[in-house]
């Protein structure tokens, strides 16, 4: 679990996020708080051409005027209890004034879970204008796409960048792959990269996104022993940053090359694609590496806001996007209820929407908590590639890095998705060596230079393995639905293997009338993102929260306290039975929320002339509500450091200093969208200072 509870425009330490006065008007800093990978240094651009300007690894919303106080202050807030009534309470304890006087409810979804919910869907226009263009980035493990759009370009149709450096054919994605020198410097990237033979010296980097996969961040001796090494003085996030950079770059370049110098790419709006798994730690470094690498940038001293130009899109909620216009493919209909199964390179994301209104005016709903796990075609190669070492253990002239590439080229170019499954059991699959050297020995399969291996065992310890991990990922999402699911769609570079989609069939085929790969299916994610984009409004209408979130809390006693926590309870100044370590539950796992949805609490806290109080914010998977912190089913999400000093009211009391301090009425609350959990500090209805929390997964 996330503890990121950093506001986004402030330097602070990676427990403690402290909220500002909104708007924030102060100058980005570096950012040291994404360490491991990052520590404190700053990143260096790739030198393979000229760089942009270099941005710090900082956000800000651009300075603006604030609300005015007179606003805020013209309406007296209600009087404050006096402290002979409440006495004096810790500095920071937060009381919930409707808490006190009923138990803890189960917050109200949006709407009912069941049934057509039959939302809203009169939407403003975001960001932009018409044409402007919307540019998606699908950064990938394994394979990279860009896809692209505007109202006046090709009728609004969605276009893809098909050709790409180093080769004369058309690719509809390019490798997510580097080649670095021995001093770190990039040599070459995408198809140039992948199919150069490294020279003594240079390092070909592949697969880095999985190291900002949550586990990894969390705890680096998680991180998968077979992935490739970084090269020396890097970080994973570096690498990331060069690539991006790279391709950016040759994108501006292409789609100028295709439409023309018409359209202003500095001022896209640019989407980019993150996996359902991720949490807010690594979401955030994947915003911060964008930036750094030139995604979006300001293009005047007017332009503050330029860094909300760059929007984060989860896999599936893009790729659901772009199922739902294909309504010829599978025949959806609204009210009716589909689940993405996004099958990529690294990582397996399942997601379930329901389609609400009419077609003509799009809008999907998520009925569901996403879920995922690394189980892409990319472990297919990783489990192949140890079977190789298993077979030729005794033959070390085809265990060198360049043979091991080579069978692993063979068999991800030629096998991995024609595979078919136990009809190949008997077949034997044959892969050229790389050495010529020691060409024969029958008993594991070399014969005249080539490695010969059966079928059934590729299917036992390559296929079978994965494939059931996916299978597993889809029964699980199809029991918490508990509703009856119309279709299953595969995208993603995984579903284009017959096994798995035969696999998929033979499974679920009896309870889901239609399981297809739609066209398109591998570029999915990254039309979706773009057709996002086009849509000028939120296509992707409500969220499903997939975990609780509630912050430690101060109540009144109540009879149940005694009998089950009396050491928890205690006497203030004023005689009054206090109730510590008190969960109040903000937004309750499986809550269906509308995108943006404001859930706000009322508090109240004694405040001295200190500003600063410290909310300790929990978050739980369990089903069943909670009463306290200690039950066994909660994490500490982060410390939610609350300067309410920014407050009218705050402001209007601490000019009047009492004895015994004076009390401040505010509310907290959490938004969520289709990628992050943000916590707010409001106050009378507006807004006045926002933390990113967590990474909706």
């Amino acid at each position: 679990m996330s503890c990121c509870g950093t506001p986004r425009s402030q330097k602070t330490s990676d427990t403690v996020a402290t909220l500002q006065p909104f708007p924030i008007s102060q100058q980005p800093t570096a950012r040291p708080e994404i360490s491991p990978f990052l520590e404190k240094e700053s990143f260096r651009p790739p030198t393979i051409s000229s760089p942009p300007p270099v941005h710090s690894l900082s956000r800000f919303n651009g300075a603006q005027s604030p609300p005015p106080s007179s606003t805020h202050g013209s309406v007296p807030p209600s009087p404050p209890p006096t402290a002979s009534q409440m006495g004096t309470f810790n500095r920071g304890s937060v009381i919930d004034s409707s808490a006190s006087l009923s138990p803890l409810r189960r917050p109200t979804p949006a709407y009912p879970s069941s049934g057509n919910p039959n939302l809203l869907s009169m939407y403003q226009p975001v960001h932009g204008h018409e044409g402007k263009m919307s540019i998606s980035i699908d950064f990938g493990t394994t394979f990279s796409g860009v896809a692209y759009g505007s109202s006046r370009i090709a009728s609004g149709k969605v276009q893809q960048i098909l050709h790409w450096p180093g080769s004369m054919e058309t690719f509809r994605k390019v490798p997510t792959c580097l080649l670095y020198d021995e001093r770190g410097q990039v040599l070459s990237w995408g198809l140039d990269a992948k199919n150069t033979n490294p020279v003594a010296g240079s390092i070909k980097c592949e697969w880095f996104k999985l190291f900002l996969e949550p586990h990894a961040l969390r705890d680096q001796s998680t991180i998968d022993p077979r992935l490739p090494p970084i090269p020396p003085g890097k970080k994973p996030i570096h690498l990331i940053v060069d690539f991006l950079y790279c391709m950016w770059e040759y994108a501006k370049e292409q789609i100028t090359r295709e439409i023309g110098a018409v359209a202003d790419l500095d001022s896209a709006d640019v989407w980019l694609t993150v996996p359902a798994a991720w949490d807010a730690r690594g979401c955030d470094m994947m915003r911060d590496a964008a930036i750094t690498a030139g995604l979006v940038r300001s293009v005047g001293a007017r332009d503050r806001d330029w860094r909300d130009r760059l929007h984060i899109i989860t896999e599936p909620e893009a790729a659901a996007v772009h199922c739902a216009h294909l309504t010829d493919l599978h025949k959806l209909k609204p009210s009716q209820i589909f689940m993405i199964c996004d099958a990529g390179g690294g990582t397996v994301d399942l997601a379930v929407y329901q389609i609400l209104g009419q077609l003509a005016n799009l809008e999907i709903a998520e009925v569901c908590a996403r879920s995922g796990a690394n189980c892409g075609s990319l472990f297919l190669d990783l489990r192949f590639r140890e079977l190789v070492r298993t077979l030729l253990a005794d033959h070390p002239a085809h265990l060198d890095a360049a043979s091991l590439a080579y069978f692993m080229h063979s068999f991800s170019e030629t096998e991995k998705l024609a595979y078919r499954g136990e009809v190949d059991d008997s077949f034997m699959f044959n892969f050229t060596c790389f050495n010529v050297e020691d060409p024969d020995d029958l008993r594991v399969g070399l014969f005249n230079g080539e490695l010969s291996i059966p079928g059934n065992l590729l299917r036992r310890e390559v296929f079978d393995p994965v494939v059931n991990q996916a299978l597993e990922l889809i029964e699980e999402q199809i029991k918490k639905v508990n509703q009856h699911i119309d279709a299953l769609l595969l995208v993603g570079g995984f579903s284009g293997s017959g096994y798995l989609f035969k696999r998929v069939e033979e499974r679920f085929g009896a309870r889901v009338k239609v399981i297809a790969r739609p066209s398109d299916a591998d570029t999915a994610t990254a039309r979706g993102a773009a057709q996002y984009g086009l849509a000028r409004r939120p296509l992707v209408s409500s969220v499903v929260a997939p975990r609780s979130y509630m912050m430690k809390v101060k109540l009144p006693a109540e009879t149940e306290d005694f009998m089950k926590r009396p050491a928890y309870v205690s006497q203030n100044n004023a005689g009054v039975a206090i109730c510590e370590n008190r969960l109040q539950y903000l937004v309750a796992k499986g809550a269906i929320l509308r995108k943006g949805q404001k859930i706000k609490t009322k508090f109240c806290t004694s405040m001295s002339p200190d500003r600063i109080f410290v909310a300790t914010m929990y978050t739980s998977d369990a089903d069943k509500i909670m009463r306290y912190t200690d039950e066994g089913e909660t994490v500490e999400l982060c410390k939610w450091t609350v300067d309410i000093g920014s407050l009218p009211s705050f402001q209007e009391n601490a000019s009047m200093p009492t004895q015994n301090g004076f009390y401040t009425d505010f509310e907290l609350g959490l938004e969520l969208d289709g990628a992050e959990v943000r916590g707010i500090l409001l106050y009378e209805g507006r807004e006045w200072g926002r933390v990113v929390f967590d990474m909706l997964s």
